[in-house]
C-alpha cells in the first residue's frame, strides 16, 4: 500500500510564492519518477514538472525558470518551490508517482488527492 499526500497549497497574491510538498508513504523501495501536475477549471490535467530519481528536471513551458522541483529520495518526499506566481497557475496540484517499488512488486501510476493554489489579489 502506498499513499501521496500533498501540502502547501493556498492563496496567493501575483507574484509571491508558494511551496508544494508530497510525502510519499508506506513500505516503500524506490520511486522512480515524480512529477507534479495541475488542473484548472474546465481545462485538462498538465504536466509541470518531473524529477527522476537521480534528479534529472524537467518543466513545462509556461513554468520554466520560476517553478523549481525538487526532491529528497531518503524521506521519500517531492517538492515544487513555486515564484513569480501569476493568475494563470491557479489550479489544483497533484503528486504522482510514476512507478513505485514495493515489497510485492511495482505499482505504478500512484496520485496524491490534490491541493488548491489559488493567484489572486
Amino acid at each position: 500500500q502506498v499513499q501521496l499526500v500533498e501540502s502547501g497549497g493556498g492563496l496567493v497574491q501575483p507574484g509571491g510564492s508558494l511551496r508544494l510538498s508530497c510525502a510519499a508513504s508506506g513500505n516503500i523501495f524506490s520511486i522512480k519518477d515524480m512529477n507534479w501536475y495541475r488542473q484548472a477549471p474546465g481545462k485538462q490535467r498538465e504536466l509541470v514538472a518531473g524529477i527522476t530519481h537521480d534528479g534529472s528536471t524537467n518543466y513545462s513551458d509556461s513554468v520554466k525558470g520560476r517553478f523549481t522541483i525538487f526532491r529528497d529520495n531518503a524521506k521519500n518526499m517531492v517538492y515544487l518551490q513555486m515564484n513569480s506566481l501569476k493568475p494563470e497557475d491557479t489550479a489544483v496540484y497533484y503528486c504522482n508517482a510514476d512507478r513505485v517499488l514495493l515489497p510485492t512488486g511495482y505499482r505504478l501510476g500512484v496520485w496524491g488527492q490534490g491541493t488548491q493554489v489559488t493567484v489572486s489579489s
